[in-house]
């Protein structure tokens, strides 16, 4: 691709996402359908995000279990809870559930979309004078934007069992104390941006698959390279955006 022709692509997806983030008031119009989709979006992601949840705690625990041992000593350990709890809910839970959503359903809104594109089911909405947009991806984006933070909430809850469970089996430190020392440095001035965060997720990933869904053509090979590139494209905006926004809430809070 050209640099020409990627520039163009570029202001037309930023264009694209102009139009979709206008058309959001609109889709609580359609609230059955918000919730049609959401209820799909989480009833897919559950099984990977719990799995996730558990593992990213579990290993966590191992992780730093073993690095503070070997390089503190044994009375370091009471710090292991606080950092645990501070990794998981700051960074690991938003973007876990950030990359599962954007890689299901990034590939399902690219599939789902360029189907209908090429059956031309789009082309039928548009003819009877509605908004594509507003009807059918405004619906599709709004129901990934709120089930990044509930899956992100899910994910947190899974992680600090897995690591509570562990301590509690081949750990040393009795549960009140892992408990109190898991919530010692835990502000909801730090957790509340970093669940929200994933709203700003939640729509990079639906914009990605609708926008790149709108695009297929050339039959069932075209509907596989909108589901690709709505996965790839979602996946490096969750990755960039996530830089972005710890920087500006680090700004924004003290």
């Amino acid at each position: 691709m050209s640099p020409t022709s990627w520039v163009e692509g570029l202001g037309h997806f930023a264009y694209f996402a102009i139009r979709s983030l206008g058309a959001l008031p609109l889709a609580f119009a359609r609230l059955g359908e918000v919730l049609r989709q959401l209820y799909r979006i989480l009833i897919g992601a559950l099984p990977l995000a719990t799995v996730a949840g558990i593992a990213i705690g579990l290993v966590l625990w191992m992780h730093m279990r073993g690095v503070l041992l070997r390089t503190a000593g044994q009375e370091a350990l009471q710090y292991l809870p606080t950092a645990l709890s501070l990794a998981v809910l700051l960074e690991f839970a938003p973007i876990g559930a950030g990359l599962i959503v954007a890689g299901r359903t990034g590939a399902s809104l690219g599939a789902e979309i360029g189907a209908m594109r090429l059956t031309e089911q789009l082309d039928a909405v548009e003819m009877l004078g509605r908004s594509t947009v507003r009807e059918l991806l405004a619906p599709r984006i709004l129901a990934c934007m709120a089930a990044l933070p509930l899956l992100t909430i899910l994910i947190a809850a899974l992680a600090l069992l897995g690591a509570f469970g562990a301590e509690m089996t081949a750990g040393t430190m009795s549960a009140m104390r892992y408990d109190q020392q898991t919530w010692a440095e835990v502000r909801i001035a730090d957790v509340v941006p970093a669940v929200l965060k994933t709203v700003v997720f939640g729509f990079s990933i639906g914009v990605a698959g609708c926008y790149f869904g709108m695009q297929a053509s050339g039959g069932t090979e075209g509907v596989g390279r909108s589901a690709t590139r709505g996965v790839e494209t979602a996946t490096l905006l969750v990755l960039g955006g996530n830089v972005i926004l710890v920087r500006l809430i680090q700004w924004l809070v003290p």
